[in-house]
């Protein structure tokens, strides 16, 4: 040690002391080598006066930096939680997979602990863990969950027999933002730890802390002693508020220098901070263990890495080896050397019952106790685009460094879409690589993005911006324009009937057409190069056809196009010129799937939302989600372009998604660009809109259609979230729409003699002129269609019924 008694001989400086000087000098050295403690305190006057000078520089920086690296944590990422209320349905697997992610682990005993779960046929009983995220505990406590026959929830209690109207699990957490220096923290204040881990953290590590003034005298010259008798560092000297130093302000590398340094810290600390501060900050700021490239630092990060639970709930034995392992993280880990450990943690229980901070029954329990780990399970980094995302949204609306500060970001991913997504765009895009090995390109793969949102809210349930993050964080999800194709048509025909000059009965024409523009003729055909004549809007949308569309798109102006896809929330850049009626223009996947949403919520847009609360490592709420929108279309007109998605997938070109499983109910469009570059996909259900394109990032030629390309990734992802069959919900039709016969050859009312379909109409857009061969004179006057149905039809319909009589 700098202070032994070979560095104070080789310090004398005896030239030019007279001889008595020098004696009594001698005198008094060897009366202090036979008086230990007066040795000891000499030694103290003498390290005193060398670092009084050295405390000066240090006195700003320590007042500067303790408040701030005490509760500095990093940024972390949570996805929405899962709630639970009655009535709904809940999946067995869903849920106990959802709990083991979160480290819960299943029990069998009758008394559940926090961090557990009980499962029988019928009912769950589960002990939530608290949710620590910004300096505060929310929830916690024993839950039970009774369910039905049919997996439906009947009655939510908590711990006394009350009723819950719901039940909000924790989030799961999904990234975190460390900093540079890649540190894990999560700050507690000292009131909240408990005091059996306080006693056993100063019990192994510093017994006098509240005695002394930042050096311990007595257990620096027992460690020196024990140092010298070893020939090496077998004890350390160190107070609390000297490893606080060290840890906040100094470098590991153990120098003479640095030991110093390392006092006047501590005597700095001690004269500006109070003892309890200290000991909370060192409690916050303690070295625990590494997870990968990360440090976990502080009892309560600790706690929960080691646990899984908030550190109030750490019974005795946890505390006592959380204390064990401060010595030595890597040595003492539970994980890499359960043995070492548990002696650790035995060691620190023999020292607390030593000094009576325990009993012998409660030391006679921990030490029989396991170690209790919880079991490790590793981030599988879902959603990292999307994290990536709303953390460039926090940046450009708070400012660059907000990330620094601590946040909790509860998100509104939900974390079982996402999980199908991923696996929907992988096993998609593995499946067309297998099918069609001309593209499984060696220079670039083939790319896929995905985007799923409700349509209520606004709010990102899932989104895949590429197949693989590691190789490419370009988000193609968001950022990556591509032209749409006819999975564009839709915002089309909503400019057409929104005009109410169009029905979906409107007959438009499918023969060739030559358009002069400034770029040169245009001659739009259909995929297959035929011509059918007129059709209805409804079964031009339904096959597809490019050539009915770019009429129908010159009648209603590509400046109205436009202003529709504004109005549906499409802000890139689009071009009106006729070839817009096909997709020419380039949109996102997650401006597109925004549009559909739009008609998938009644003509309601919604604010996009991807963030339920943004809260400062204080508490404070500084950004919260808020349900903001306006009715873009009314809810009629949204519904007709319902109705013929919902065509297009029963008969048209998205016929196959019931081939490839899903049987539900939904709307879609797929689409598909010149040469065949960009394919895509784009549906939804009442509570869904999702969104798929797949295509070569350089934009070379993939071959495939929508329907053979996006579709089946689109199939994978419903029949994931929803199942076969579908949500138990439909489509509702809104008032003022009237369903009438229609003959499609014609787009009249159909009657006798020309056979119909029933179709939709805005009231009072029907056609009233039939197509039926008959009719007859009454007074010179012609009876039309709608006179037919008034008065005829119920004629027929008594005779109907007056047959079925008989038969009976």
């Amino acid at each position: 040690m700098f202070w032994s008694r070979n560095a104070f001989r080789s310090d004398l400086v005896w030239y030019g002391v007279t001889t008595p000087r020098r004696e009594a000098i001698m005198r008094a050295r060897q009366w202090v080598r036979r008086q230990p403690k007066v040795a000891t305190a000499a030694w103290a006057i003498v390290v005193f006066t060398l670092l009084a000078p050295l405390a000066i520089p240090f006195e700003a920086l320590v007042r500067a930096r303790l408040d701030h690296s005490w509760f500095s944590s990093p940024t972390r990422f949570y996805a929405g939680p899962m709630v639970v209320r009655p009535g709904m349905e809940i999946g067995r697997a869903s849920l106990e997979e959802h709990l083991e992610r979160l480290g819960y682990q299943r029990t069998r005993r009758s008394r559940v602990e926090l961090g557990e779960y009980r499962l029988s046929s019928r009912e769950w009983v589960i002990g939530l863990r608290a949710f620590r995220a910004y300096g505060q505990l929310d929830g916690g406590g024993v839950v039970t969950i009774r369910t039905s026959y049919g997996g439906r929830v009947s009655r939510l209690r908590d711990a006394d027999g009350r009723s819950l109207s719901y039940l909000a699990i924790e989030p799961e957490p999904i990234s975190t933002h460390y900093g540079p220096d890649r540190e894990d923290r999560l700050p507690v204040k000292l009131t909240e730890v408990p005091q059996h881990l306080v006693d056993a953290v100063l019990t192994i590590e510093d017994q006098r802390f509240y005695e002394h003034g930042g050096l311990d005298i007595k257990r620096i010259a027992g460690a020196t002693v024990a140092n010298i008798k070893a020939r090496r560092v077998v004890q350390g000297g160190s107070t609390i508020s000297q490893q606080l130093a060290k840890n906040l302000y100094l470098s590991p590398r153990r120098t003479p220098l640095r030991k110093l340094r390392e006092a006047a810290l501590a005597i700095t600390l001690e004269s500006r901070y109070g003892k309890d501060e200290i000991l909370e900050a060192y409690l916050n700021e303690v070295y625990l263990a590494q997870d990968g490239g990360v440090a976990i630092h502080g009892v309560g990060r600790a706690a929960q890495y080691f646990f899984g639970k908030d550190v109030t709930h750490l019974e005795i034995p946890e505390a006592a080896l959380l204390a064990g392992i401060i010595r030595g993280p890597s040595l003492y880990s539970p994980f890499r050397n359960p043995e070492t450990a548990r002696k650790r943690r035995d060691l620190v229980l023999d020292l607390m019952l030593e000094r009576e901070l325990i009993a012998e029954s409660a030391h006679a329990r921990a030490t029989r106790t396991s170690l209790g780990l919880q079991k490790r399970t590793r981030n599988a980094n879902h959603g990292r685009y999307f994290v990536d995302w709303v953390a460039d949204r926090l940046e450009r609306d708070h400012g660059s460094d907000v990330l620094e500060s601590g946040l909790t970001i509860l998100t509104t991913l939900d974390m079982e879409l996402q999980r199908v997504a991923e696996e929907a765009v992988r096993d998609g895009l593995a499946r067309l690589e297998r099918d069609y090995p001309r593209l499984a390109q060696e220079d670039q793969s083939i790319q896929a993005a995905l985007v799923a949102l409700d349509p209520a809210s606004g709010a990102i349930l899932a989104m895949v911006g590429g197949r693989d993050y590691g190789t490419s964080q370009f988000n193609r999800a968001v950022y990556g324009r591509r032209q749409p194709g006819s999975s564009f048509k839709p915002i089309v025909v909503l400019t057409a009937l929104s005009q109410h000059s169009f029905t979906l009965a409107s007959m438009l024409e499918d023969e060739p057409l030559s358009v002069e523009t400034p770029a040169g003729l245009w001659q739009p055909a259909n995929y297959d190069d035929r011509f059918r004549g007129p059709l209805t809007m409804r079964e031009a949308l339904e096959r597809s056809l490019n050539v009915p569309f770019a009429r129908l798109g010159m009648a209603v102006g590509p400046d109205r196009i436009v202003e529709t896809a504004r109005k549906l929330g499409i802000q890139s850049h689009l071009n009106p010129v006729p070839s817009l009626a096909l997709g020419s223009s380039e949109v996102t996947p997650l401006e597109l799937t925004r549009a559909f949403g739009v008609m998938a919520a009644e003509g309601f847009r919604s604010d996009m939302q991807t963030d339920l609360a943004v809260i400062d490592g204080t508490g404070n709420i500084i950004q919260r989600m808020e349900l903001d929108g306006e009715v873009a279309y009314d809810p009629a007109e949204a519904y007709l372009v319902t109705s013929a998605l919902r065509g297009a997938v029963e008969r048209g070109t998205g016929r196959s998604l019931r081939t490839w499983g899903y049987r539900g109910p939904v709307a879609a469009k797929s689409g598909t660009t010149n040469d065949f570059r960009d394919a895509w996909f784009i549906g939804y259900t009442p509570s869904l809109a999702v969104g798929v394109w797949v295509g070569f990032d350089d934009g070379r030629s993939i071959g495939l259609s929508g329907s053979r390309a996006a579709l089946p990734i689109f199939a994978r992802f419903m029949v994931g979230a929803f199942g076969r069959y579908g949500e138990d919900v439909e489509f509702s039709m809104p008032r003022g729409l009237d369903v009438v016969e229609i003959n499609r050859e014609t787009g009249l009312r159909a009657g006798p003699g020309c056979r119909g379909e029933p179709e939709v109409f805005i009231r009072g857009t029907a056609p009233t002129q039939s197509c039926s061969p008959y009719w007859r004179s009454s007074g010179g006057i012609r009876i039309a269609r709608s006179d037919w149905h008034d008065r005829v039809a119920p004629l027929f319909a008594e005779l109907r019924r007056k047959a079925e009589r008989e038969r009976n």
